[in-house]
């Protein structure tokens, strides 16, 4: 089991990083006010570069780029949407540092970016004031292997995708685990995920909903050709090797990480997927709980 949450009493906040969705207009009204709220507070509002932009001239914050924002922040806000939070708990990882964050939803309520922009300043104050509720969500590390070289490292959040290509047919994946091979699938793709990307595209191809407090990883086929492979939940110290078998000339098999970024496969090429080292510090929205945005966003007993 993975730690449970716990309140942020450890987390000292001088710096408070800033990163909008791109392109986000609906925030530039926000951003000023809470440069100028964090500086009542005595501390640094610090931006990234293009969310800057969007602040205009306005605020004579510092800013970095997405990549060196979390060096210099204590806590980031992330406005926008789950892909937005995804982004910046990658590039945290990547930095070894855990730098909180606390996500604040334009539009519909999200998985993750769960707080609304009413309830932004109420969390602050709780993240402040020691009271806030951190969560640490697993991550997982993939590493893939071309002529047995190590050849690209990624740390995600969600989850670890293997498609194909727009036109192309189904494809065969072979899946092994510490004990052996698991299965060979045959099917559109295969989702490696972690607990908390569960509820993410591992959902939309039927897989389980799993709680981020439960040590696991799954693996969900899409649409397979077979209608016996079904989704595994296995523990999380396992380490998943993926292979695809390209057995006809023109064979394309794409891997995708956390649906931002992603590249095609060989043949002989080998994904190896596991639970990484390093962790998300999520912080909760004040006053709901997990099954709480599970109701609002799936809206469960809703007829």
């Amino acid at each position: 089991m993975t730690p449970s949450p716990e309140p942020s009493e450890s987390v000292r906040i001088r710096r408070v990083g800033i990163v909008a969705k791109r392109g986000l207009r609906a925030a530039s009204d926000h951003l000023e006010r809470l440069a100028s709220w964090l500086r009542d507070k005595q501390m640094e509002a610090v931006f990234e570069t293009e969310t800057a932009a969007l602040a205009g001239s306005g605020t004579a914050a510092k800013s970095y780029s997405r990549e060196e924002i979390p060096r210099h922040s204590d806590l980031i806000v992330v406005m926008g949407g789950d892909g937005t939070l995804l982004s910046m708990a990658t590039r945290i990882a990547l930095t070894g540092r855990d730098t909180p964050i606390l996500g604040v939803n334009f539009g519909s309520l999200g998985f993750l970016t769960e707080t609304r922009i009413d309830e932004l300043y109420p969390a602050l104050q709780s993240v402040i004031d020691g009271k806030a509720t951190i969560d640490e969500r697993a991550m997982l590390a993939a590493d893939a292997y071309r002529s047995r070289e190590l050849f690209d490292s990624r740390i995600v959040l969600n989850d670890v995708v293997f498609t194909k290509a727009a036109l192309s047919r189904i494809i065969e994946l072979s899946v092994s685990v510490s004990t052996g091979l698991v299965t060979r699938v045959k099917a559109d793709g295969l989702i490696i995920t972690s607990a908390t990307g569960s509820t993410a595209y591992n959902l939309a191809a039927g897989g389980p909903i799993v709680h981020p407090r439960v040590d696991a990883i799954g693996i969900t086929p899409i649409a397979p050709h077979t209608l016996t492979n079904r989704p595994v939940v296995i523990p999380g110290t396992e380490t998943i090797e993926v292979r695809p078998n390209m057995t006809t000339e023109g064979d394309e098999i794409f891997v995708t990480y956390d649906g931002q970024t992603g590249y095609p496969l060989q043949k002989g090429d080998m994904v190896a997927v596991r639970k990484s080292d390093r962790c998300l510090r999520l912080v909760k929205a004040p006053a709901r709980s997990y099954f709480e945005v599970l109701r609002e966003k799936l809206k469960w007993g809703e007829r």
